[in-house]
């Protein structure tokens, strides 16, 4: 077992029994994960953003324990088949660069938990902070009463928004079969069938008819640069929830034709863009985009009201 005691060489190269029996508590599990996930160079961005964040993640997770348990279980000891699971996961996140997140099947978004697997991008839009806020700096008296989650992917936006928001009805819209599958079964995991609702649709062509107080928006929008050069982790995700053309922009120029016709006249638009916000600028330098700023960071939120769509609706065209 010397490998153990040297910290620049991994133990990956271990039987799992042999890393299992090595280990006696919570502790020492956290630490060799840490320890790996350094050595091996992962790339963090799907809920984390260090080794040692993605441990403790992988090893509360992994034992279904809360991110604020009593630091005294740290020095618990762990069953056989507890460690058992904590080592598989490390390796199958090193060995395949697999996200957390699809590995535990959880992702935590605007203090909820929401199943993911690969049919979705994983959660982690800076628009949690708006939805946590009740888009209050929209609407400071009352909430608004339909929303609209747009690409929705796993739903987390719009159920989020309903369990924030618990008089407001709600549409999840995605382009994807698969999608709203994994959409559905969050539905069902928050129990806001009463009040949400998933729609097959490729951007609004599904939904004639329907306006809302609020149009919210996470859609692919990486440029083909940044696509290329992705690290492997993100290449786990549905490349059609990432990729939009050559300035990542193919889809929110249709989206921004489009949204007007669905939005209430005091409605607001709220849409991800990502690094392709400079595009979106170059693209439209006389629309006044509101690009919104989040104290737990993030970047390339903008916000549109009604009447500025309306005012700048002949540059969309």
């Amino acid at each position: 077992m010397a490998a153990f005691n040297d910290a620049s060489t991994s133990t990956l190269q271990l039987a799992d029994s042999e890393l299992r029996d090595g280990f006696v508590t919570l502790r020492d599990c956290l630490r060799w994960a840490a320890s790996e996930f350094h050595l091996a160079g992962l790339f963090y961005g799907h809920g984390t953003d260090s080794a040692w964040d993605e441990a403790v993640a992988l090893t509360l997770g992994a034992l279904h324990l809360p991110w604020n348990i009593d630091p005294g279980v740290l020095d618990a000891r762990l069953l056989p088949m507890e460690r058992a699971r904590i080592v598989a996961l490390v390796r199958a996140r090193v060995e395949t660069r697999r996200p957390l997140p699809y590995l535990l099947g959880e992702a935590f978004f605007a203090g909820f938990p929401f199943s993911v697997d690969e049919r979705v991008l994983i959660p982690r839009s800076p628009i949690a902070e708006l939805i946590e806020h009740g888009f209050a700096a929209w609407f400071p008296e009352e909430p608004p009463a339909r929303v609209l989650d747009l690409c929705t992917g796993s739903g987390c936006i719009g159920v989020a928004t309903a369990l924030h928001l618990p008089a407001c009805e709600v549409d999840l819209a995605d382009i994807s079969p698969e999608a709203l599958e994994v959409a559905r079964i969050n539905i069902t995991r928050h129990d806001v069938g009463a009040r949400v609702r998933a729609v097959e649709s490729d951007l609004f062509d599904g939904l004639v008819g329907r306006r809302y107080d609020l149009i919210v928006s996470n859609p692919p929008y990486v440029d083909a640069r940044d696509l290329v050069t992705m690290p492997a982790e993100y290449r786990h995700e549905p490349a059609l929830a990432l990729g939009a053309g050559k300035d990542g922009l193919d889809i929110v120029r249709r989206l921004l034709r489009q949204a007007r016709e669905h939005l209430a006249d005091d409605g607001v638009l709220i849409v991800e863009v990502g690094n392709s916000d400079r595009h979106l600028e170059a693209a439209f330098p006389e629309v006044p985009f509101l690009w919104l700023e989040f104290e737990r960071g993030g970047q390339g939120v903008f916000a549109l009201t009604a009447a500025e769509l309306d005012a700048h609706g002949a540059s969309f065209a």
